[in-house]
């Protein structure tokens, strides 16, 4: 592996196929290790039982990971109904008594989604990192404490039915059913409230046994790499060739600027764009604000009252530093 001194910088974005039992943190301390970064962070916790994308910002991209936290998430999950945990996967206790769920038909199943999906409302689970009052939920879980949530709206944009099997009795068991189903959600959506909820609503204990992320806004799993992938890569030098720009995965208008006006947008000025809009704005929208090599500049909004871009957060001159 190249020298620090001697390894060129790396900004941008980075698509991570995070593994299985592997938490998000340690992904970003893998990361940190391999790639000899400090400024690393991602946009959006994976569960540890979980697998799938995670988008990770490198350098002064961290910078932008406030805005790449809401963007819409998509995943292929698999329930088993009959029982409910804990935690609301694999890994929790049982709180309810396993029974039966062989007898419940396709159509049954199918009949329970179109009101789970649109606009619904969810109370986070006491196994989440959602934090109350400066501490994080399961961290209050574990010591047996179950304190009160509020309830938060969620998007379930799509939720579609998958292959059903039989499984024919864990731990000696009843039989039960295994449902695979896909879901878009927007952010802050959990999986696994979702799952319990449909148990509930076919009148059995469920529980997630598979989750997987597949997409996060823009970015799809089939670009992203795996930790051995990047270590090779890394070994060799060539992890640069893979990191993204930023403005290929923030979701917002494109708004190419001189040189001038860079210049003016880095030292924090705001600007009346010279050129025409390619998209005309609104009060308060964000954009991607772009020098001539369509690097990103800035993220910025746009006050209507002024006429004005207003830079939010700089990315710098990484030729200066």
């Amino acid at each position: 592996m190249p020298s620090t001194s001697q390894r060129p910088s790396l900004e941008g974005i980075l698509l991570v196929d995070k593994p299985v039992e592997w938490t998000s943190h340690d992904v970003v301390a893998k990361l940190r290790s391999v790639l000899r970064m400090r400024r690393i962070g991602h946009t959006g916790t994976l569960d540890p039982f979980a697998s799938g994308l995670l988008v990770i910002c490198l350098d002064r991209s961290t910078r932008l990971v406030q805005f790449l936290t809401g963007h819409e998430k998509e995943y292929l999950a698999t329930l088993r109904l009959g029982w409910q945990t804990e935690t609301g996967d694999w890994t929790g206790k049982p709180v309810t008594i396993p029974t039966a769920s062989t007898m419940i038909s396709q159509s049954a199943i199918e009949s329970v989604l179109p009101s789970l999906r649109g606009r619904i409302w969810q109370t986070p689970p006491m196994y989440s990192a959602r934090k109350l009052g400066g501490r994080k939920l399961y961290e209050l879980a574990r010591e047996g404490k179950v304190v009160e949530r509020q309830a938060v709206e969620v998007e379930i944009r799509e939720l579609a039915l998958g292959g059903i099997t039989v499984d024919e009795g864990v731990a000696d068991g009843p039989p039960t059913l295994r449902v695979e189903f896909r879901v878009v959600c927007s952010a802050g959506t959990y999986i696994r409230t979702l799952a319990e909820e449909i148990g509930a609503r076919l009148g059995v204990g469920a529980h997630l046994t598979a989750l997987r992320r597949t997409r996060v806004g823009p970015c799809q799993i089939e670009a992203a790499h795996s930790l051995d992938e990047l270590a090779d890569l890394a070994r060799e030098g060539r992890v640069g060739e893979i990191v993204l720009p930023p403005v290929e995965v923030l979701d917002f208008p494109i708004v190419p600027v001189t040189a001038r006006e860079t210049s003016a947008i880095r030292h924090g000025q705001s600007i009346i764009l010279s050129g025409p809009w390619p998209v005309p704005p609104r009060g308060g929208q964000r954009l991607a604000v772009c020098d001539s090599e369509k690097r990103l500049v800035s993220v910025a909004e746009f006050d209507a009252a002024t006429g004005r871009i207003v830079p939010r957060v700089v990315m710098g001159d990484a030729s200066r530093e």
